[in-house]
C-alpha cells in the first residue's frame, strides 16, 4: 500500500491534489464529471467581501501552449458563497480551501473574519490582486506588503493561511521569504504570467483589458524553477500550480519540494485530468515502490 496523504499546518488531505482557484469554480461546476471526494481539497474561486462585476469582454484568448484570461475576479460575494457554495462543499467529503481577493487589506479581513467560523479548512490569499491604497501596486510585489497582508490576516484569521504568490517579480525567493517571516502557514504559487496578445488581421489586441494571466503547459518550466528556489528557503509547505496536466508534471513539483499541487487550466480541456492525476501519482509511487509520498517531496537538490 502506498500513503499519498499529506498534512499541511495540522490538517490532513487525503491526496496532495486540488485545482487552482478560477479554475473549478467552487466545485459544483465540475460536479457531474468527478467524484469531489477523490481530491484532497477543492479550491475556489476568488471570494471577495462584495460582489465584483469583472472586466468587460472579451476577457479569455488560446495562445500557443496556454491561454490569456483576464476575467478580473469575478464573483458574486461572501454573502452568497456562504449561502449556496459553502453548504454544497461540506457535503463533498473532500477539504475546502477558500481563494480569497479583495482591493485593500480591510477587504480582505471581512472575508477572513466572516468565514473563521465555518467549516473551510484553509484561506488562500490571492495577494496579486490590485492594492488601492497603494497606487494599483499589486501586494505580491513588494515584500513589505506581503509582510503587511499576511501578518495582519493571520492574527486575524481562525484558519491557517497560505499566501499565493505572484510570479511578476525579480526575485520569488524574496516574497517566500516574507511570507514566512510574517506566520504565513503555507504559500502557493505561482499565479500566472502577465502576456498579450494581438490581432493581426483587426490590428488590435484581442482582450478588451490589454493584458491577461497567462497559464498552461507552457508556463510549467517557470513554475517548477519557482518553485525549486522558494522550496530552498522556505520551510512551511508549498502548494504548487502552473502549467500541470499531467500525473509526471505534478511528480515533478512534488520532486521541486512541493506538498500539494493545484490543476488550473487542464480542467477548461480535460474534466477529468486532477483525478487522472491523482490516480497517476498514486501508479507512480506503487510502481517504483515508493510506500509513502515523503520519500520523493524536495529529493531534487
Amino acid at each position: 500500500m502506498t500513503d499519498i496523504k499529506v498534512k499541511i499546518a495540522g490538517k490532513e488531505f487525503k491526496n496532495p491534489v486540488t485545482v487552482a482557484s478560477g479554475t473549478f469554480g467552487s466545485g459544483r461546476e465540475y460536479f457531474e464529471f468527478i467524484e469531489l471526494s477523490k481530491l484532497g481539497a477543492v479550491t475556489t474561486k476568488g471570494v471577495s467581501n462584495v460582489a465584483w462585476e469583472g472586466n468587460p469582454t472579451p476577457r479569455i484568448a488560446e495562445v500557443y501552449g496556454g491561454m490569456l484570461n483576464a476575467i478580473g475576479l469575478q464573483n458574486p460575494g461572501v454573502d452568497v458563497f456562504i449561502e449556496r457554495d459553502l453548504p454544497f462543499l461540506e457535503q463533498q467529503n473532500t477539504g475546502i480551501i477558500v481563494n480569497i481577493c479583495g482591493k485593500t487589506i480591510e477587504d480582505y479581513i471581512e472575508v477572513v473574519e466572516r468565514l473563521s467560523e465555518s467549516s473551510v479548512d484553509m484561506f488562500e490569499i490571492n495577494i496579486s490582486c490590485p492594492n488601492v491604497k497603494e497606487g494599483g501596486i499589486a501586494f505580491g510585489q513588494s515584500p513589505d506588503l506581503v509582510k503587511e497582508i499576511t501578518s495582519t490576516l493571520k492574527s486575524r484569521s481562525k484558519k491557517p493561511i497560505i499566501m499565493k504568490l505572484s510570479p511578476n517579480v525579480t526575485d520569488i525567493t524574496v516574497m517566500a521569504r516574507a511570507a514566512q517571516e510574517a506566520g504565513a502557514d503555507a504559500i502557493s504559487l505561482i499565479n500566472t504570467i502577465t502576456g498579450m496578445k494581438i490581432d493581426i488581421h483587426k490590428r488590435k489586441l484581442v482582450l478588451a483589458n490589454k493584458t491577461g494571466g497567462m497559464s498552461g503547459p507552457a508556463i510549467k518550466p517557470i513554475a517548477l524553477r519557482m518553485v525549486y528556489q522558494a522550496a530552498q528557503v522556505v520551510d512551511i509547505p508549498i502548494i504548487a500550480m502552473g502549467g500541470i496536466t499531467t500525473a509526471e508534471d505534478a511528480i515533478e513539483f512534488i520532486m521541486a519540494g512541493a506538498s500539494m499541487v493545484s490543476v488550473g487550466t487542464a480542467n477548461f480541456y480535460n474534466p477529468y485530468a486532477s483525478l487522472e492525476i491523482v490516480e497517476g501519482i498514486e501508479e507512480y509511487l506503487q510502481q517504483n515502490a515508493i510506500s509513502n509520498i515523503d520519500e520523493i517531496r524536495g529529493i531534487v537538490k
